[in-house]
């Protein structure tokens, strides 16, 4: 892959080699500043690894437009740049969902909305059980898919077990259904949450946002990104 492509101003040039319907254009673009950032300067993973006991865990939950995920993924070496064009056919590694079972990688074969959160405190419950201190647990979900039931009872838990190896981004496009009271955020931190907000573009505040240490209690990063079209 041509150097050019392995950096943030090469990911608009990975996604339009994926073509095709149903690709949730709109979806995927909202999340490419904030996976960039995971996996550039946040993640502790390795492509010629994936499996490494030690690795940070990272959880897709807003697996219905993986573009930009995939586009990210290629950039990092996890899938071959060949694999792109292919992406949504019948044959093909790159689903219009992602596959953990077909993708070295990934951690969570995501799309129905409001599993992702569930899912990243159990892994993080699991491995304090294991007594495993280094790996980190990162679950990124979407406004709208907080509407589901699901996540407050998994907020309520992580709060309760002082998960403090879990960080929750939830990007942040007014796409909700139902209103938050004093915002994303403040219902976070009701359920013992370290919180902030960023602005979803800005890379530099979301690393400083998404490393910032919480002891003893889960973090979650709103990113606010402009809706756009």
């Amino acid at each position: 892959m041509p150097p050019s492509l392995r950096t943030y101003e090469g990911l608009p040039a990975l996604m339009t080699l994926m073509t095709g319907d149903e690709k949730h254009g709109r979806a995927s673009e909202s999340t490419l500043d904030v996976l960039w950032v995971l996996y550039d300067r946040v993640l502790t993973v390795d492509p010629h690894a994936p499996d490494d006991p030690d690795r940070d865990r990272f959880l897709l939950s807003k697996g219905h437009g993986p573009m930009a995920y995939y586009a990210v993924l290629a950039a990092k070496g996890f899938i071959p740049l060949e694999a792109l064009p292919t992406f949504g056919r019948y044959d093909s590694m790159l689903g219009q969902h992602p596959d953990r079972s077909l993708i070295a990688g990934v951690e969570l074969s995501s799309g129905s909305l409001g599993h992702g959160l569930p899912i990243a405190v159990g892994v993080a419950a699991a491995l304090d059980l294991k007594g495993r201190a280094g790996p980190r647990v990162f679950c990124l979900v979407g406004d709208a898919e907080l509407d589901e039931g699901s996540n407050y009872e998994a907020m309520a838990l992580a709060g309760r077990l002082q998960l403090g190896r879990l960080t929750v981004c939830v990007i942040d496009n007014r796409s909700a259904t139902h209103g938050w009271p004093g915002g994303i955020d403040e219902r976070f931190r009701l359920e013992g949450w370290s919180a902030a907000t960023v602005d979803g573009r800005d890379h530099d505040a979301i690393v400083a946002a998404l490393s910032a240490p919480h002891p003893d209690r889960p973090r979650v990063v709103v990113a606010e990104v402009e809706r756009k079209g």
